[in-house]
């Protein structure tokens, strides 16, 4: 395996590993040791791949962004109705969710709770801006096809990604009775009618 691929593939394993600890105890009670010491490599090794707790807090938001945000370009390139493209990105997003379950979890229980350790360079929508470009792409092209109604792009944004973060976190809670995916179509019908121009 080409050194560049393998260690492409070490980075996204410390990522899933640092996700799982970060959420499980915490981001201030995870030592970049406990990472190292969980992935079965030294702390020097670690340190070759990030220098710092908190550019790998970074890094991790960035590259779930870049996940995400580039299965939402997919979605916005086709050639489908803005209805249909609704239904594929709530499904899109269940299914990324329970590939990666970490990455979501660590959004929510890191992101969202440690908002000062993501002040510098990560602050705002800066970290998640892949996502961000593409809904807002997403829900200008609705609007300007007339399929959505005109409105503030933040309350609209929050009507997609709101009950889709919502659906994650109650799985992880276990708190549902069905699988994520069961939801998906309901899930996204209430988001249409929320959206659609009259």
């Amino acid at each position: 395996m080409p050194k560049t691929i393998e260690k492409e593939r070490r980075k996204q394993e410390i990522v899933k590993v640092a996700c799982r600890l970060f959420a499980k105890n915490g981001y201030y009670n995870t030592t970049i040791p406990d990472i190292a010491k969980k992935l079965g490599m030294s702390v020097g090794n670690l340190y070759n791949y990030f220098k710092s707790k908190e550019e790998l807090a970074k890094y991790i938001m960035q590259y779930s962004s870049h996940l995400l945000g580039q299965e939402i370009r997919k979605i916005n390139e086709m050639d489908i109705s803005t209805k249909d493209k609704i239904y594929l990105l709530v499904k899109r997003f269940i299914e990324i969710a329970e590939e990666n379950p970490e990455l979501i979890d660590y959004f929510l229980r890191v992101f969202l709770s440690n908002r000062e350790v993501f002040s510098e360079g990560c602050e705002g929508f800066l970290c998640v801006q892949e996502v961000v470009t593409e809904i807002m792409l997403f829900l200008e092209e609705g609007v300007r096809k007339g399929d959505l109604r005109n409105q503030d792009l933040f309350s609209a944004f929050v009507t997609v990604m709101g009950p889709l973060g919502g659906i994650v976190f109650l799985k992880g809670e276990g708190m549902l009775m069905k699988e994520p995916i069961d939801y998906a179509n309901e899930l996204a019908e209430n988001i249409w009618r929320a959206l659609k121009a009259d």
